[in-house]
């Protein structure tokens, strides 16, 4: 039995209350017939939400920008981080969980399939180093997807390098562990 084919177009995103990251890369690697995967960036930004509205309005926000972009690429997998929080801070991933809930309805929604990604499984993939700074990352995203400047803010580049994670570890799970 053959393998499934890889993604071709992967929606990475940085979830966060006030600052979701997005970002819609391509495999172009059939079009060049080449063993060498190419990967194009279609369209990257973030969603922000205003602190001062109710938690249910910034979710709103969320689900609604995330559920666009679905709607407007022909989007195989969404890649998103997985919850990452220190104990001292439950609150925090209380509403961590909130904004990964409402991005995981809008894939379901839109019947694409979601894989998580630990935030040091990400860094060691794309950089080699688990612990690389946000700025070491955006330096790699540049190089891998052939930008002319850092990707800015450093959200998307997160979501970029979500979305590159997800299709390495889509096509080889064990990749990196």
């Amino acid at each position: 039995m053959e393998p499934p084919p890889p993604p071709k177009c992967i929606l990475g995103v940085d979830p966060g209350l006030n600052t979701t990251g997005y970002a819609v890369i391509v495999n172009q690697a059939d079009r060049y017939r080449s063993q060498t995967v190419q990967f194009r960036l279609i369209e990257a930004g973030v969603i922000r939400s205003r602190q001062r509205d109710p938690l249910s309005l910034r979710l709103k926000e969320i689900h609604d920008g995330i559920s666009e972009v679905l709607s407007t690429h022909a989007i195989d997998l969404l890649a998103l981080e997985q919850l990452f929080s220190h104990y001292e801070r439950p609150r925090t991933a209380i509403l961590m969980g909130h904004a990964r809930g409402v991005i995981c309805l809008a894939a379901g929604m839109a019947d694409v399939p979601v894989e998580h990604f630990e935030p040091t499984r990400v860094k060691k993939l794309i950089t080699g180093n688990g612990r690389a700074p946000k700025h070491q990352i955006q330096q790699a995203i540049q190089l891998q997807l052939a930008l002319p400047s850092l990707p800015e803010p450093a959200d998307v580049a997160d979501a970029m390098a979500i979305a590159l994670c997800g299709h390495s570890l889509a096509n080889n799970p064990l990749a990196i562990l």
